[in-house]
């Protein structure tokens, strides 16, 4: 399952926002603790990217959206009131990280500004994990050369 900004954007957005008293957010920062503890002592691999794109890149990326009419449904105003406040969602972001990047479930900050790049660290830390989980097929207990698919 592939989550995107899922609950931890519950934490960011009303933290920097500050829609919520901060005891909101804090206890939904603990929350996700305790939730990814439970998913992973029940046998779930979590794996947490968060794609670092620079400020000089996401303007770039913003006016691109701006200047092509096909993007224009990529970007929403309240991007920019959101992107005068970068040093208060880095912190944000940051203090979330090391509160939630535990043995269990720990976060890969990973470089985005260039997508080449950012895929393929994704992909090797993917493949990492999944050669680390070390699956098998389940057995059978019968034999194929014994079945036969009529017409």
């Amino acid at each position: 399952m592939i989550f995107n900004r899922s609950h931890y954007e519950d934490i960011i957005a009303v933290r920097v926002k500050k829609i919520f008293p901060d005891e909101v957010w804090k206890r939904r920062q603990r929350h996700i603790v305790e939730f990814e503890r439970m998913l992973a002592e029940e046998g779930t691999t979590i794996v947490k990217i968060f794609l670092h794109i620079s400020k000089e890149e996401q303007k770039r990326r913003l006016l691109s959206r701006l200047e092509n009419p096909m993007k224009h449904w990529k970007i929403n105003p309240d991007d920019l009131v959101d992107r005068a406040r970068w040093s208060d969602f880095m912190t944000a972001y940051e203090d979330v990280m090391s509160k939630t990047s535990t043995e269990l479930a720990p976060w890969y900050v990973v470089p985005a500004d260039r997508k080449w790049y950012r895929n393929l660290c994704v992909a090797r830390i993917m493949l990492d994990t999944l050669q680390k989980l070390d699956m098998e097929f389940p057995p059978i207990s019968w034999d194929p050369k014994t079945i036969r698919i009529e017409d």
